[in-house]
């Protein structure tokens, strides 16, 4: 059985991924979670490009793209890992 990746865990991917970056520029690790019974796993090593945003309460420098250099996306249930349909360029479309 194959894993579709759904738009709600490519956001749960965006966020966790956001905050392993934190403030860096460039990300070279992995991010692990559970997410509706399925283990996740994402490894990757990517470019963060971001915006300049001038506010009243300062400026901030949120992620504005990501740029891959390198990743794998695994699922696992309970029984093995399973092939999903991950794709980096569709979390890109998250920003």
């Amino acid at each position: 059985m194959n894993f579709s990746v759904s738009v709600e865990l490519y956001e749960e991917v965006k966020q966790r991924l956001i905050e392993a970056i934190g403030e860096r520029n460039y990300f070279s690790g992995h991010i692990e979670f559970g997410f509706a019974g399925w283990d996740c796993r994402l490894v990757c090593t990517c470019f963060v490009h971001r915006t300049r945003l001038v506010m009243p309460e300062g400026v901030a420098y949120p992620i504005s793209d990501l740029v891959p250099v390198w990743w794998e996306f695994h699922t696992a249930d309970s029984e093995a890992e399973r092939l999903n349909d991950f794709s980096f360029s569709e979390l890109r479309r998250c920003w």
